[in-house]
């Protein structure tokens, strides 16, 4: 078995194996990683690459849109701030400029953060 199907077999059980807020982590990690991946195949001029790194990370943010609970009031804040970072991969997209692609990436990385933090005290308990 290769490399690669190594980390897929790891990755599918790290998926499966894991909480509601740790799978929420693992997405908002892998939009970053998508989005600067992204960016660095656009100044590379791999084109084809970069769209399959921009169809990813706008499936994410259409998983995390379709994961909200409207229960809660912060749902439609987070429905809006996903819809806005959809609108501003698609102007990416159109215009092909690096720059644009430079407030996604810093949200992706802000929530991963944040939710990171989260799944930490949610686990010490603190939270409760």
């Amino acid at each position: 078995m290769i490399a690669s199907n190594y980390q897929q077999q790891y990755l599918k059980t790290k998926v499966e194996t894991a909480s509601p807020g740790d799978l929420t982590l693992l997405l908002y990690e892998e939009l970053y990683r998508k989005l600067n991946m992204a960016k660095s195949h656009l100044q590379k001029e791999q084109h084809i690459e970069m769209s399959e790194r921009i169809d990813g990370a706008r499936a994410i943010l259409y998983e995390l849109l379709g994961t909200l609970n409207f229960d809660y009031a912060i749902a439609n804040d987070l429905r809006d701030l996903y819809q806005f970072y959809l609108g501003k991969l698609n102007e990416f997209v159109i215009k092909k400029q690096p720059d644009l692609l430079d407030p996604v990436i810093e949200f992706a990385k802000g929530f991963a953060e944040t939710w990171k933090q989260a799944v930490q005290i949610s686990r010490s308990g603190k939270g409760n």
